[in-house]
Formats: C-alpha cells, sequence, structure tokens
C-alpha cells in the first residue's frame, strides 16, 4: 500500500486483513455500516454487518483458508477501487463442486462507497470464468 491514510482506504485494509483473512468477525461489525449493501460476483446479495458475515460463513465452508491480497488501492475520497487477488484451498463445497483440495486463484475488482466513518457498499467483480475452469467442468452457474 502507499501508505495513505486516507479513511476509506484504511477501512479497505482492514476489510481484508482483519475480517476476511483474520475471520474477524467483530472487525466487520465495526467497519460496515448497518445498512451495508454487499454485490458480489459469486452471486449473492447481502444487507448490513450480519448479511456479510453470513456470506463469510458460506465462502469458508468451501475455501476455509480463503485469502483476499490487496494489490492496489486507488482512492477518490468517498470512493475507492481495489485490485484483488483471492485465493484459498478447495476444501469443501464451493460452485457444486465438492472439495478437490486443489488451491484455487483469481483475480477481481472491488468497489467500495463510504460514509467518513464505516463501509456503506461494496461490488466486487471476480474472474469467475477462472473459478469455473480451475473447478473443471462439474462446476455449476450458482455459488451456493
Amino acid at each position: 500500500m502507499d501508505g495513505s491514510d486516507n479513511y476509506l482506504t484504511c477501512l479497505i485494509e482492514r476489510f481484508y486483513h482483519d475480517a476476511w483473512n483474520a475471520k474477524g468477525e467483530d472487525c466487520a461489525r465495526e467497519i460496515l455500516h448497518r445498512d451495508f449493501d454487499f454485490r458480489g460476483s459469486l452471486g449473492p446479495v447481502r444487507s448490513g454487518p450480519e448479511g456479510f458475515i453470513a456470506y463469510m460463513h458460506e465462502l469458508w465452508e468451501g475455501l476455509p483458508d480463503f485469502r483476499c491480497d490487496i494489490e492496489e488501492v486507488v482512492d477518490a475520497g468517498d470512493s475507492a477501487a481495489a485490485r484483488m487477488k483471492f485465493s484459498g484451498t478447495h476444501k469443501g463445497q464451493f460452485y457444486g463442486v465438492p472439495g478437490t483440495g486443489k488451491t484455487i486463484i483469481w483475480a477481481g475488482g472491488a468497489f467500495f462507497k463510504g460514509d467518513g466513518r464505516q463501509i456503506t457498499a461494496l461490488w466486487v467483480l471476480g474472474d469467475i470464468d477462472s473459478v469455473k475452469q480451475q473447478l473443471g467442468p462439474a462446476a455449476s452457474s450458482d455459488f451456493v
């Protein structure tokens, strides 16, 4: 990261490092607005911190060591975009495919909105074609 002290960049770093990678549900509750709006390329639309935490648990069932690595953040104040690398070991049901033990890796972009204190919205676009290619022909078009 560039060391920016912009509040949204700091929240994005906490979102990925402390909430996702460290499985910090309390962190998610702290930094996500009560009306948080999430739309993900893996399928679901979720609202609020608890809705998003449920999504995290669903993803961890298939990829228990799911990891998000920030490659770049472009911050415009109350909006920011992050170029991401996602990875995880496929140990459980994911895209309709039982665990294979393979590590899957894909790229994505995440588009954030904030209100000066918390993250209010997130739209993630990931390379789902890459995920399906890595899982093989049994991969369905639905995440869960």
